[in-house]
């Protein structure tokens, strides 16, 4: 299988330091909103990265489910393999791939747990299915195979036939502390638009072009 002539053009649009905000923040939900205008299958996806004891990368894909000033919020397993790396090394990065519209957010900074309230706060409002599946899987164990997985999960489903779901205390979640972001904007003839924001001790925000 030839790959060397896979290629496209990038045309469309470009991004200029006039149009970015102070705050990207602001303007990363400026560009999730757009993404999810478009219909973009799982706009809110993005690549977690983390780091084992001997400096080994991982990476996986999980959902967003929620951001403001204070942060990037995802849930997981607290005995998932990503879960025990950041207890070790709370340093993580996002990466968001917004390929349709010809984007990329690159995000760095530190994790932290979040708190039994607000982890019982999502997970109430979890569907009663995804309820039953976190207790079902313990994250990242070995398993003999996927009747095993299945099996418990129909034997929870009857368990808790009436009633609610307790929260596992084996499952919470992270808030992502943003130290940077990269914007990338595709651009004609390889000529891409990056802009780096980088935080400063005083709170604001250096923001410097990237070459491509």
């Amino acid at each position: 299988m030839d790959l060397y002539d896979i290629r496209r053009e990038y045309n469309q649009g470009g991004l200029r330091r006039k149009d970015l905000p102070e705050n990207p923040v602001q303007f990363f939900e400026h560009w999730l909103k757009q993404a999810i205008e478009a219909k973009l299958p799982d706009p809110t996806a993005m690549t977690v990265a983390t780091v084992d004891e001997n400096g080994q990368p991982f990476q996986r894909i999980v959902l967003l489910k929620h951001v403001d000033n204070d942060g990037f919020v995802f849930y997981t397993n607290l005995g998932s393999r990503k879960a025990k790396q950041l207890a070790d090394n709370s340093r993580i990065s996002l990466h968001f791939p917004w390929h349709p519209l010809e984007r990329q957010v690159h995000i760095m900074g530190i994790a932290e747990k979040l708190s039994k309230l607000e982890v019982m706060k999502y997970f109430l409002s979890r569907p009663k299915e995804s309820q039953l599946a976190a207790w079902a899987s313990r994250q990242s164990e070995r398993i003999t195979a996927r009747s095993a997985l299945e099996s418990k999960y129909m034997e929870l489903k009857q368990q808790f036939d009436k009633g609610e779901v307790p929260v596992p205390t084996f499952w919470g979640g992270f808030r992502v502390k943003p130290e940077s972001f990269e914007f990338w904007q595709g651009g004609e003839h390889r000529l891409h638009d990056r802009f780096v924001f980088q935080s400063e001790l005083d709170g604001k925000w250096d923001i410097e072009r990237l070459a491509p």
